[in-house]
């Protein structure tokens, strides 16, 4: 299974491919989208960059599904807000592609990484070359993308097994039924 991770950001998103068979991981590729020759306030012409980017990387690697970082809330809430637009333009270019998206914190992708959700991004860093015997350290942004990957190979497949197993279905109560509220 090749899997895409995505580390969405809006100066600069990472990308991390691997192939995963069972336990056995496999670096493909990784690298990095830079909207940062843009002004800071063209937006649109910034998320267009971060579509088109995904989709050309969808394109050259070919993957069977993905994974993207969910936004945490900043202590400032227009960078969060220009964040998730980011992360939109991200999801938005994965789904146009047909491909499956799947989403983790942060927390979970350190967990899963490096043992704790403290890591710090060096940690992450280190311990993603150390997984899939890289000859030095990813950048920082594709450690990232790459962690991701290597979280939904692990941890993908028994998400789907409880997904089968026990689906998740909308309680009633609480929600309008029928039109009218009781």
């Amino acid at each position: 299974m090749r899997i895409l991770g995505i580390d969405p950001g809006l100066r600069t998103t990472g990308f991390g491919v691997i192939d995963a068979q069972g336990s056995a991981l496999t670096y493909v590729g990784s690298g990095t989208i830079s909207t940062s020759h843009l002004d800071n306030g063209d937006l649109p012409g910034r998320l267009k960059v971060l579509f088109d980017g995904i989709r050309e990387v969808v394109t050259r690697y070919a993957p069977e599904q993905s994974v993207v970082e969910i936004v945490f809330v900043n202590v400032n809430p227009q960078s969060t807000l220009m964040l998730g637009q980011a992360r939109g333009a991200c999801v938005t270019a994965l789904v146009s592609c047909d491909l499956p998206v799947a989403e983790y914190t942060a927390l979970q992708l350190k967990q899963a990484i490096a043992g704790h959700g403290r890591a710090q991004k060096q940690q992450v860093q280190e311990m993603v070359k150390r997984l899939l015997k890289l000859p030095g350290l990813p950048g920082p942004d594709a450690a990232d993308a790459l962690g991701l990957a290597i979280t939904h190979a692990h941890a993908g497949p028994a998400m789907a097994k409880l997904a089968v197993e026990t689906p998740l279905n909308r309680q009633a109560s609480g929600m309008y039924r029928a039109g009218r509220s009781r």
